[in-house]
């Protein structure tokens, strides 16, 4: 099983294939944002990686950082789009403390949407 560091938390053991937003809530017990619940829209899971950063992106993720002027910034990634397969460290950047939102969303589906998932 992978191990996930959040930065300024803790590092923890994640299950294979989980999804890194919710590895963050479950896991390491953090309160990331998740606004569109997991559809990669409207980019308030994204994390900034420090070490482990996967190389595959769904087109989603790429299509979604793009858009919004982000594919740019080095190391930032949506975690709704991402599975834990291996260790990896990140910032999580966007959390429900301070953020003034009711609620952080509508909790993700275990597998990552939108389907079908591309890889590019």
């Amino acid at each position: 099983m992978p191990n996930l560091t959040v930065e300024n938390v803790g590092t923890f053991v994640v299950p294979a294939g989980k999804r890194l937003i919710n590895a963050l809530s479950d896991e390491c017990g953090i309160d990331p944002l998740h606004a569109c619940g997991g559809m990669a829209r409207c980019t308030t899971c994204r994390v900034e990686f420090v070490a482990g950063e996967p190389a595959r992106i769904t087109k989603a993720e790429r299509d979604v950082l793009t858009a919004k002027s982000l594919s740019g910034t080095p190391g930032l990634r949506l975690s709704c789009q991402i599975t834990c397969d291996a260790d990896m460290s990140v910032r999580a950047t966007n959390r429900l403390a301070g953020s003034g939102r009711a609620d952080a969303g509508r909790r993700p589906a275990d597998t990552i949407e939108p389907q079908p998932v591309e890889w590019i």
